[in-house]
């Protein structure tokens, strides 16, 4: 146990440190857009609204991203309540594959979904009707249908775990009372669910909200998240992109705070056992097809994405066109993908920034859930709302604060003075600092409630224990504390450094240097190439899936059910 005075120590540097990193990005993006020339001003705030282009990318942003959440939400809340309520002969391989689409970023599926259902596609083949887009003019549709499929295991997670934490006995108690099974789900399962529900779909919502690689992929420009990736070249010109980041940032952070006030109490409480073990129904035969069925359903929809980009990466260029299946196949497409300048480049960029990344997630995320669950300090969840800051705020907002601010750095005339220090901080030299920060801070949650999970499930005794025997606190530390906690460290440094290996927003926006990019944005780069390039970059999407699906599987071996914990509001 630290002493309050040493606590008190931590914390401050702790609240600097955070403070710097996640809250500095943001202030800054809110000031580019009501300060300018030297006065408080908000008609660059309204002058988004008034702009036809800037308004029609924030409408069709929200369009999208409530499409999308409600979607998700409705494939992943049947699913979760029929394996809530049943259990059958395969089950658990279902649930297994409807986490699937979370080992693929969305862009890289909308590849494969573009090659499926393009107009010379797989489904036209198979069909044998003519060149019909099934995407259409209205491609935001197409965005709609792609991110839902990507983000519903969010939902769905989510809800499965409040599931788990509702007590049968008040389920069999107002049974007893003569209550029908629609009564209540609507007054007894609905009202406890609705916490991780509506925390799940803002997670979701947020995440639709600011995606940028599917629209993108698409080709669909009309939305807030294209729009900013636009304007980075006008930052330093214009008031504009500061303005709309900051309109983006507000209704990202206003609905977090909105489930938070409306749930965040109601969520606390749920997250104690049950006091009677549910037991769910087992069922056979033609039943259990029957309700095995929805889970088919929709993990084959999810995986055509996936499909798609795994038979794009086997084809050979130009031999899928008009057919369900690639004429020919070939091995060519790995082959040169990783032994491609640009992608062994990338792969090794990827490798030290997310390294990089997890040893300071590993300090911070210790240091922090050290504060929340093992000091007195009075305002230690305040430390903690702080560390979950990157749930609420968008990775594109953070990437457009810290281009911000290393334009003001690179600007400053003693980092001109000193070519070591411009190197350091100037992303369009060096994105090296940046990107690590940006991974760092965007993953910072899942290290916390991987350390807090781990503190709060090991006794404190044994820390007292060895204090009263004379043992420091760094000591106390190393030979009792982190050996306990090692698989919950272990479960979020797994993701950490997977996630930030495939991390798309900051790797689009920060990495502005070809020498510099990381796996995602090569993928990117390497799609934009005529011919043979969106077989590449398959072929290295398919790498990026097997490398991150090995990870969650490590991940949830280490932490069980609590993985699910990892992704919740």
């Amino acid at each position: 146990m630290l002493s309050d005075r040493k606590a008190w120590v931590l914390f401050l540097l702790l609240a600097t440190v955070l403070g710097t990193l996640l809250i500095w990005p943001v202030l800054t993006v809110i000031g580019g857009g009501f300060w300018v020339d030297g006065r408080l001003t908000a008609d660059y705030l309204l002058g988004v609204f008034k702009n036809p282009i800037y308004a029609e990318g924030l409408v069709n942003s929200f369009k999208i991203a409530s499409g999308a959440t409600l979607l998700a939400a409705a494939l992943a809340i049947p699913l979760a309540w029929l394996a809530y309520t049943y259990t059958f002969k395969g089950l658990k391989a279902f649930q297994a594959i409807l986490l699937v689409p979370m080992v693929l970023p969305p862009f890289v599926g909308a590849i494969g979904a573009m090659q499926m259902l393009g107009p010379y596609g797989a489904l036209n083949a198979l069909l044998g009707c003519g060149p019909i887009d099934w995407f259409g003019e209205n491609r935001y549709l197409g965005v709609i249908l792609l991110q839902a499929l990507a983000f519903y295991p969010i939902i769905y997670l989510n809800v499965t775990a409040a599931l788990a934490n509702i007590d049968p006995a008040l389920d069999e108690a107002a049974q007893n009372l003569g209550a029908d099974g629609w009564t209540r789900f609507r007054r007894i399962t609905l009202p406890l669910l609705a916490p991780g529900l509506f925390a799940g779909c803002t997670l979701v919502f947020i995440a639709c909200f600011t995606e940028l690689g599917t629209p993108l992929i698409m080709n669909y420009t009309r939305c807030a998240a294209v729009q900013v990736y636009d304007e980075l070249k006008e930052i330093s010109a214009s008031p504009f992109p500061y303005a709309l980041v900051t309109v983006v940032l507000t209704a990202s952070v206003l609905l977090y705070a909105a489930s938070k006030a409306l749930f965040g109490r109601h969520a606390y409480a749920m997250q104690a056992k049950a006091s009677l073990p549910h037991t769910p129904k087992a069922v056979t035969g033609w039943r259990g097809v029957l309700i095995a069925l929805p889970f088919l359903t929709v993990a084959f929809l999810a995986l055509l994405p996936h499909i798609g980009v795994v038979l794009t990466s086997f084809s050979v260029p130009g031999a899928w066109y008009r057919s369900v299946l690639p004429a020919a196949f070939t091995t060519a497409n790995y082959q040169e993908a990783l032994g491609h300048t640009m992608t062994l480049n990338a792969i090794r960029n990827s490798l030290v920034f997310s390294c990089l990344a997890v040893v300071a997630n590993l300090a911070l995320g210790i240091s922090v859930a050290w504060i929340v669950v093992r000091s007195r300090l009075k305002f230690r969840n305040a430390l903690d709302g702080i560390a979950m800051i990157p749930l609420a705020v968008p990775g594109l907002v953070m990437a457009f604060g810290f281009i911000a601010i290393s334009g003001k750095l690179a600007g400053t005339p003693f980092i001109q003075h000193h070519p070591a220090l411009a190197a350091l901080v100037d992303i369009r030299v060096n994105p090296t600092l940046f990107l690590v920060i940006a991974y760092a801070v965007r993953r910072l949650p899942y290290m916390v409630r991987a350390a807090v999970a781990g503190l709060q499930q090991t006794s404190i005794t044994l820390e007292e224990a060895a204090a009263n025997l004379g043992a420091p606190p760094r000591v106390i530390l190393r030979r009792v504390t982190l050996p306990l906690i090692t698989a919950n460290l272990i479960a979020g440094v797994l993701l950490v450094f997977a996630f930030s290996m495939l991390e798309v927003s900051d790797s689009l926006m920060l990495a502005q240097k070809m020498a510099y990019y990381p796996i995602t944005k090569t993928i990117f780069e390497l799609f934009q190439l005529i011919g043979i390039g969106r077989y590449l970059a398959t072929a290295l999407g398919v790498w990026a899936m097997l490398f991150l699906a090995v990870t969650l599987i490590g991940s949830s071996i280490l932490m069980g059910k609590k993985l699910g914990a990892l992704f919740r509001g």
